[in-house]
């Protein structure tokens, strides 16, 4: 399975989300992520700083969204409803496999928090947040 996490300018949401799922190292599964509005750029020294706590090893240059990376992806996550109807609109042929990291894991429609510019502990808070999420991801996909 070959999952694409896609956020704004994959810096911070869509990298940490991709880091936290790799880190699993689920068999048979490949992760990607990008953003809707991406210039290359490092990971944000927040997100990196709160991985390195988490004992995540990570190196991440920040791109956009390629037409090869969303016909590569069985399923694309999006951190918002924002990005997904973004992405609906650019690629109608694919709108079968785009879903919010939040309404493919537990039917919800929120999205998740954005850290940008924030704190460390903002930085944290979102990266508890995708965990939770990044867990039900990996049970239901292990499914």
């Amino acid at each position: 399975m070959n999952i694409f996490f896609v956020c704004t300018g994959n810096t911070c949401r869509s990298p940490m989300a991709e880091a936290i799922l790799t880190a699993k190292q689920l068999p048979e599964v490949e992760v990607r992520s990008a953003g809707l509005y991406a210039a290359p750029a490092p990971l944000s020294r927040n997100a990196q700083a709160v991985l390195a706590q988490e004992n995540i090893s990570f190196e991440h240059m920040a791109k956009s969204v390629r037409p090869e990376d969303v016909e590569w992806a069985t399923l694309i996550l999006t951190m918002t409803s924002g990005h997904n109807q973004l992405l609906m609109q650019g690629y109608p042929e694919a709108a079968s496999k785009i879903y919010t990291l939040k309404e493919f894991v537990d039917g919800s429609r929120d999205d998740v928090s954005d850290p940008y510019g924030g704190s460390l502990s903002t930085y944290q808070q979102t990266y508890n947040e995708l965990k939770q999420l990044i867990d039900k991801l990996a049970v239901k996909i292990a499914e």
